[in-house]
C-alpha cells in the first residue's frame, strides 16, 4: 500500500470516528432532554435501601455470632488475637505502657539513638543526622507518642509484608504461571482506594489494631511482591547461564546469584511498601487506629487547621526520614566498594562505639523518666498550631476573593453543570452512554464489564453519590491532566527545569493522602473544590513524571529531522514528541485517574460529600454501616468502570500496550 493510500485510508477512519461520536452524543442528549428527572435514584444521607438494612443485618449476625460460629472461632478470631497483640507488643516497647511498666520499654533517647544507629549503619552517616534529627522534631512538636503509635503499626505491617512479600515476588519470578495469576490480583488491589480496605475488615476483624494493620498490610503489600519479581527477572540471562554452567543447584543460584543481583530492586519495594503503609496507617484512624492519623482525623472534623497542620508536618517528617533513610540503603546495596572518610578498622572502632552508646540510651531511657518520656518543654507545637491557624485567617481573610473565586468559579462552570447531568439523567441512560463509550474504545469485554459495574452500583443503593463522585472525578482528572501534560513537556524539554523541578515532586509524592487536605482546607475551606485540588495535587506529581520520561525517551534523530525540516517549537511538540510519547501520555492519564479517585474519596471528610462521606459516616455511625459497606463497594466498582476504559483507550492509542 501507498503511503498516500495509507494517509487517506486513516482520514476516512478518522472521519467515521467522529461521525459516531457526534451520533452518540447527539442521541444520548436527545433522550437526556426527554427523560431528564426520572428514575434518577435518589437517597437522603440519612435513609438507606433493602440492601443496606441487609448489610447491616449481616454485620449484626457476625457480631453475634462470633464467639459460636466455627469460622470465627478456629480462624479470625485467631487472626485478629494474634495481630493484636504483635501490634501491642510493638507499642509496649516504644510508645504505650506495657511489661508491667507504666511507660514503654524503650523511651525517646533511645529510640532516636536506634534511629541513628540503624541509618548510620545501613545507609550512612548523613541519614543517621536527618534520622536523628526529624525524630526529635517529632518530639519537639509534642506528638511523641503518636508518632511512636503510627511508627508501631508502620513497622508491623511492613515487617509481615516483607516475609510473606518477598518469597511470594521470588515465587512468581521464577514462574511465569504463577506470576499470570498473582499479577493480576496484585493490579487490582492496587487500583482501589485506600478507603474501601476498612469497612470490610471491620466485619471481620472490629475495629481497632487488628483491622488497621490488616489493611495497611494488604494496601502495602503489592509493591515488594511486583519489584522482587521484577528484580528476579531482570538478572541478566548470561549471568544465570554461567552459574548453571558451574553446576550451582536451585538454592544456591538463588542465594548467590538472582537475590544479590537484584538486591537494590527489593530494597526499593520494601521502600515503596513502606511508604504505601504509612499513608495507610493514618487513613486507618477512620477504624481507631491509633498515631497521628487520629490527630489530623479528629482536628478535621472540628475544622482545625491549626492542629490538623502539626499533625500533617510530623507524618511528612516521619515519611520523609523514613524515605530517604530506606532509599539511600537500596543505593548504596549496589555500591561494590566506595570512598570513606575512615578506614576499615577505623570504622569498625567507630560502628563499635555507636553501639555501645545505643546501648547506653536504650538502657537509660527504660530506667529513668527523662530519657524516657519526651520532655515537655522546649516545645514548638503550640507555636506550628498557633501559627498555622493565624496564617490561614490571614489568607481566608485577605485572599477570600481569589479563593472564594476560584472555588465558584471551577465549581459553577465546570462541576455543577457535569454533576446535574449526570445525577438528572435517569440511571439507564448513564449506563447505556457509559457502556457505548466503553464498546467504541474498547470492545464487548470492557462494554460488559462495565454494564456488569454499574449495575451492581445501582444495586448498592448509592447511584446519585456515586455520580457525584464521578463528576468530581472527572473534573479533576481533566485539570491534572492539562497541568500535568504542560508542566511534563517543559520538564522533558529542559534537563535543568527537570533537575529543579523532580526533587520537589519526589517529595510531594512521598506525604500520605490525608496531609494533602490540610493546606487546601486552610485556603477553600470544606466544599466539593477542596477534595478536587487536593486531588490534583496527589495525582499531578506521577503524571508529570511520566510525561517528562515519555518526552526524554523520543528518539533524538525524529527531533533532529523535524529542527531541519523548519519546524517550530510548537510544532515540533504537538507533531513529533507528543505523538512519539503517547505510550507515556496514556498511561499518565490511567494513573491520574486513579490517584484522583483515591483521592476524591478521601475528600469526603471535607466537604466533598458523596461515596466518600458515606463510607466515612458508616465508621462512625452504626445504623449507616451497611450503607458505608455499599459505598466503599461502589467506589471499588467505579474505580474497575474507570480502569477499563481508560487502558482500553490507552491500547486504542498505543497498540503496543496489547
Amino acid at each position: 500500500m501507498s503511503a498516500g493510500a495509507l494517509v487517506s485510508g486513516l482520514s476516512v477512519r478518522k472521519i467515521r470516528s467522529r461521525w459516531v461520536w457526534l451520533i452518540l452524543a447527539a442521541a444520548w442528549l436527545a433522550l437526556y432532554l426527554a427523560f431528564h428527572g426520572t428514575s434518577t435514584l435518589p437517597l437522603s444521607a440519612s435513609s438507606t435501601t433493602s440492601v443496606q438494612n441487609n448489610l447491616n443485618s449481616f454485620n449484626n449476625n457476625i457480631s453475634n455470632g462470633r464467639n459460636s460460629n466455627p469460622v470465627f472461632l478456629y480462624g479470625v478470631n485467631y487472626v485478629q488475637v494474634g495481630m493484636t497483640h504483635f501490634v501491642s507488643f510493638l507499642q509496649s516497647l516504644i510508645s504505650q505502657p506495657g511489661f508491667g511498666r507504666p511507660a514503654p520499654l524503650i523511651g525517646w533517647l533511645g529510640v532516636i539513638a536506634i534511629v541513628g544507629f540503624v541509618s548510620w549503619l545501613t545507609a550512612g552517616w548523613k541519614y543517621a543526622v536527618l534520622g536523628v534529627v526529624g525524630f526529635y522534631i517529632l518530639g519537639l512538636q509534642g506528638l511523641w507518642q503518636e508518632s511512636m503509635d503510627t511508627l508501631a503499626l508502620t513497622i508491623a505491617a511492613v515487617l509481615i509484608a516483607v516475609v510473606i512479600g518477598v518469597p511470594l515476588g521470588i515465587w512468581i519470578g521464577l514462574h511465569d504461571r504463577a506470576q499470570h495469576i498473582v499479577l493480576p490480583v496484585l493490579g487490582f488491589l492496587q487500583t482501589m482506594p485506600s478507603f474501601v480496605y476498612l469497612a470490610p475488615l471491620t466485619l471481620l476483624f472490629l475495629i481497632g489494631n487488628a483491622s488497621a494493620t490488616i489493611a495497611t498490610l494488604i494496601f502495602a503489600i503489592p509493591p515488594v511482591i511486583r519489584l522482587t519479581d521484577h528484580g528476579i527477572r531482570a538478572v541478566a540471562e548470561p549471568t544465570i547461564e554461567a552459574s548453571d554452567s558451574l553446576g550451582s543447584t536451585t538454592w544456591q543460584k538463588l542465594v548467590k546469584v538472582l537475590l544479590p543481583m537484584s538486591r537494590r530492586t527489593i530494597v526499593l519495594g520494601i521502600n515503596q511498601t513502606m511508604m504505601a503503609a504509612l499513608s495507610m496507617v493514618t487513613i486507618a484512624a477512620l477504624i481507631s487506629a491509633p498515631g497521628l492519623g487520629q490527630v489530623v482525623i479528629d482536628a478535621l472534623q472540628t475544622l482545625d487547621v491549626g492542629t490538623a497542620f502539626n499533625g500533617g508536618l510530623a507524618i511528612v517528617v516521619m515519611a520523609i526520614v523514613l524515605d530517604r533513610t530506606t532509599s539511600a540503603v537500596g543505593e548504596r546495596s549496589q555500591q561494590v566498594g566506595g570512598r570513606h572518610l575512615l578506614g576499615p578498622q577505623a570504622r569498625r572502632l567507630a560502628f563499635g562505639a555507636g553501639a555501645v552508646v545505643t546501648l547506653w540510651a536504650v538502657v537509660e531511657s527504660a530506667m529513668y523518666v527523662w530519657a524516657n518520656t519526651f520532655p515537655s518543654s522546649p516545645t514548638i507545637g503550640p507555636a506550628i498550631v498557633a501559627g498555622a491557624s493565624n496564617a490561614s485567617n490571614w489568607v481566608q481573610s485577605t485572599f477570600s476573593g481569589i479563593t472564594v473565586g476560584l472555588r465558584n468559579d471551577v465549581t459553577i462552570a465546570f462541576l455543577n453543570p457535569l454533576q446535574s447531568m449526570l445525577t438528572n439523567a435517569p440511571f439507564w441512560l448513564v449506563i447505556l452512554g457509559l457502556c457505548a463509550i466503553a464498546m467504541i474504545i474498547g470492545n464487548a469485554r470492557v462494554a460488559i464489564v462495565t454494564l456488569i459495574s454499574l449495575l451492581l452500583i445501582v444495586g448498592t443503593g448509592v447511584w446519585q453519590d456515586a455520580m457525584q463522585t464521578l463528576a468530581m472525578t472527572i473534573v479533576a482528572t481533566v485539570l491534572t491532566l492539562i497541568i500535568g501534560i504542560a508542566v511534563g513537556v517543559w520538564m522533558g524539554r529542559n534537563r535543568q527545569v527537570d533537575r529543579f523541578i523532580r526533587p520537589i515532586l519526589d517529595a510531594f509524592q512521598v506525604m500520605p493522602a490525608f496531609v494533602y487536605l490540610v493546606p487546601f482546607l486552610a485556603l477553600f475551606g470544606a466544599s466539593r473544590f477542596t477534595a478536587i485540588i487536593a486531588a490534583m495535587a496527589f495525582a499531578i506529581p506521577v503524571v508529570v513524571k511520566v510525561v517528562a520520561d515519555g518526552i526524554h525517551g523520543v528518539p533524538a534523530p525524529a527531533i533532529e529531522a523535524a529542527t531541519a525540516a523548519g519546524s517550530s517549537t510548537w510544532q515540533l511538540i504537538t507533531r513529533v514528541q507528543l505523538p512519539l510519547a503517547t505510550r507515556s501520555l496514556a498511561l499518565a492519564a490511567n494513573q491520574g485517574l486513579i490517584y484522583v479517585l483515591s483521592m476524591v474519596v478521601v475528600g469526603g471528610m471535607v466537604g466533598a460529600g458523596a461515596l466518600g462521606y458515606d463510607v466515612y459516616s458508616g465508621f462512625v455511625q452504626a445504623p449507616l454501616f451497611g450503607k458505608g459497606l455499599a459505598a466503599g463497594l461502589a467506589i471499588v466498582l467505579l474505580g474497575v468502570v474507570l480502569d477499563h476504559i481508560s487502558q482500553s483507550a490507552a491500547n486504542r492509542i498505543d497498540p503496543s500496550r496489547h
